[in-house]
């Protein structure tokens, strides 16, 4: 039976969500990759446990997470809590989403309340709780009501499915809309979840300042560009990584030859500050004040200690800040 590291609280630093009262750990675990079937389930609680040794709290799923067969992460991580780590679920925080394809047919994705509703009662079941802390609408739906999706957040709350809600991959103006949507109906929004990295500062452009003003935390996923900002590619793409899988994105949104001459030249500078590129590419994220946490994916438990170890140089000189802008102009 797994048994936590007592010294878990003292390794890693947390941070208010917003205006709630949720404190995240500044590093987050994702579940996207590694927890369907590329691992045993063996390896998957190896970087599970080694994660909260490490104190990290927060664990994020969608109810598609999981290669190949859709829910399968949800299922996994349930299978583990139940048999190894159960006794510690109240102090985690545990969130899945709803807004991608799930299921076939004209109910099985975007915001309808049929569709929110009907996922997470089966991601429920796949995780064996009662209730998950956080549930995210995944992607804004263009064509149904806002005010559709945002009372099914609110009600998902009223019926104790989800302790807290959020939106994920909203621009400003739909940030906007949600957030006071959602106030109105006396439920907060409590977090968003937006893709930043290096390489794609979107957020920068009004979301941040958004969320500040309304007291809404921030989780960025993709804080590593899929891996990219990391020293996995600094010469080249090799045979067993991700981005020389068939069907991925991680070749084509970030190594291009020009982004990878941005990487060598962002891996000196990490260098330079006694830092792998990822460890500055994390704490660089986590340097706008707007951001609660990073969301990061690991495939081993080596990867997580090496990423958790920003936390030990999260500063950064204004001369820094300005060789970074110019080596992503």
């Amino acid at each position: 039976m797994y048994q936590a590291a007592k010294d878990r609280y003292e390794k890693m630093e947390y941070k208010r969500c917003g205006r709630s009262g949720i404190l995240l750990p500044k590093v987050s675990l994702g579940l996207w990759q590694n927890f369907g079937l590329e691992k045993t389930l063996d390896e998957q609680k190896a970087i599970l446990f080694r994660a909260f040794d490490l104190g990290i709290t927060h664990f994020d799923l969608a109810n598609n997470y999981g290669h190949p067969a859709r829910g399968l992460a949800e299922e996994n991580f349930g299978k583990i809590l139940k048999e190894d780590m159960g006794r510690y679920r109240d102090e985690m925080i545990i969130s899945t989403k709803a807004g991608y394809d799930m299921w076939e047919g004209p109910y099985g994705e975007w915001g309808s309340r049929k569709y929110l509703i009907a996922s997470l009662d089966q991601s429920l079941r796949r995780l064996g709780l009662d209730y998950v802390d956080i549930f995210y609408h995944h992607r804004p739906d263009p064509d149904t009501p806002l005010e559709e999706t945002m009372t099914a957040l609110a009600d998902i709350v009223r019926q104790g499915k989800a302790l807290y809600v959020g939106i994920s991959n909203y621009s400003r103006e739909q940030a906007q809309k949600a957030i006071e949507m959602l106030k109105s109906m006396n439920v907060p929004c409590l977090i968003e979840q937006p893709r930043y990295n290096m390489f794609e500062r979107t957020p920068e452009e009004g979301l941040f300042k958004t969320l500040w003003e309304n007291g809404v935390g921030c989780i960025c996923y993709s804080p590593l560009a899929q891996g990219a900002l990391t020293d996995r590619y600094l010469h080249g793409i090799p045979e067993d990584s991700r981005a020389a899988r068939k069907g991925t994105t991680i070749g084509e949104r970030y190594l291009t030859e020009l982004r990878l001459q941005q990487i060598r030249h962002l891996d000196e500078l990490a260098k330079r500050r006694g830092q792998t590129l990822a460890q500055m590419a994390l704490a660089w994220v986590l340097r706008e004040n707007a951001v609660t946490s990073v969301l990061i994916g690991a495939s081993s438990p080596a990867q997580l200690e090496d990423n958790v170890a920003c936390l030990n140089h999260l500063e950064f000189t204004a001369k820094e800040l300005e060789e970074i802008d110019e080596i992503l102009k």
